[in-house]
């Protein structure tokens, strides 16, 4: 395959240094009695732990060699107006002729690592009856090792032409796809482009509308009799705080990205601290994240190839100039099926029925544990989930 070339992670000394001088430099905010009060944002006592131990004891270059065990490449993509762009991707291919080319989509404050615990599993199961991908991961425009792109306007439908492509360039011309975060709208919007390419999508982050008599008359009147359960209130309850409470980066990221990034590029404790609230906040309150863990996801933004500010522009492109798109993406896109997995932990967490709205829906599963970030934290959940819906008896077996 052309342009395709094997990739290894090689974070400079001088890089590691800086980080080691600018950490040593931290000045933090006053301390009061409530510095520790998750209500108030990130708990100013975790982020002095951090600090410590990621300029004393935390050791990236044992964190890079065993990232660089995975199966790393680059090549370049030519998007429509914005020209050749150099891509990132992990390519985890399996030894099954019978193997079904995986796309995985990530988002934000995600990057290629999400999947990582899942990519064996997935590429070489245990079971000779369960279905075996080819899974590929790529690094979005702006994030980890991809290029960042230099021109405005680079909105949703830009990073999936760029996904589809890659696709392509490896030979894999008839795909399906999982995504959560920015990866549901992306890899919905391969469902509505690419319906020829795109064979089945499973999503594990649903926003959706409410059944309307209008648009679904027979979902609108089941919605009437369903009477909800206590996991359902929760999750209405658990969306509704996200909204009133937790929303503000995503204003910020959304209006004027680029005033925070001057914090996220120059500061890397203002950078821990602003992922560290997401990665705390996001996740199922039964997952407890090491420090390695949550000092590697910041590693990785902080040595991306474009720099941790670019990653924040998605926010803005996708509420400006496509956000119809963006809309778009939350509604009924039919041709592709559609399986998709609800984590009480999320931050959104609709009911199932809403969901329906979206597609045509041949799996459809809700957990009792798990959140946002469901690839990290319960990846043999989402693994179970996706043989199942892509299985011998799944409901979008047939399409492959």
């Amino acid at each position: 395959m052309a342009n395709i070339q094997p990739f290894k992670i090689e974070v400079p000394n001088t890089e590691l240094e800086k980080l080691k001088t600018k950490l040593s430099l931290a000045t933090y905010p006053e301390e009061v009695s409530f510095s520790d009060d998750p209500k108030y944002g990130t708990p100013l006592s975790d982020i002095k732990g951090l600090v410590a131990y990621w300029k004393d004891g935390y050791d990236w270059r044992k964190h890079e060699a065993r990232l660089n065990q995975l199966p790393h490449f680059t090549t370049t993509v030519d998007v429509d107006g914005f020209g050749k762009l150099g891509i990132h991707f992990l390519h985890q291919k399996s030894s099954r002729p019978d193997a079904i080319p995986l796309l995985f989509c990530h988002g934000w404050p995600g990057g290629f690592w999400e999947p990582i615990k899942m990519l064996a599993l997935l590429a070489e199961p245990a079971d000779a009856a369960q279905p075996a991908f080819h899974v590929v991961v790529p690094s979005l425009p702006n994030f980890g090792f991809s290029e960042g792109v230099k021109k405005p306007d680079f909105g949703l439908r830009q990073y999936a032409e760029t996904i589809h492509k890659l696709m392509l360039q490896l030979n894999y011309t008839k795909y399906v796809s999982q995504g959560g975060d920015w990866g549901l709208a992306i890899t919905r919007l391969l469902a509505l482009d690419y319906p020829s390419h795109l064979l089945a999508s499973h999503i594990n982050f649903v926003r959706a509308f409410p059944p309307t008599p209008l648009r679904h008359p027979l979902l609108y009147l089941q919605s009437l009799f369903h009477r909800a359960t206590p996991s359902e209130r929760a999750g209405l309850a658990r969306s509704r705080a996200f909204w009133r409470d937790g929303a503000g980066y995503n204003i910020q990221q959304g209006t004027r990205p680029h005033t925070l990034g001057f914090a996220l590029a120059d500061s890397p404790v203002a950078l821990l601290a602003w992922l560290y609230e997401k990665l705390r906040d996001w996740t199922d309150k039964n997952y407890a994240w090491t420090d390695d863990e949550v000092l590697t996801w910041a590693s990785c933004h902080a040595f991306s190839r474009a720099g941790a500010a670019a990653s924040v522009r998605i926010y803005y492109e996708a509420y400006h100039g496509s956000r119809a798109e963006h809309e778009r993406t939350r509604r009924w896109i039919g041709g592709v099926r559609l399986g998709f997995s609800i984590f009480p932990g999320d931050i959104e967490v609709p009911p199932a029925l809403w969901g329906r709205t979206m597609g045509p829906v041949v799996f459809e599963r809700v957990h009792r544990e798990g959140g946002h970030f469901a690839a990290w934290e319960r990846p043999e959940a989402l693994v179970g989930d996706l043989r199942d819906m892509f299985g011998r008896d799944g409901g979008a077996r047939a399409k492959i």
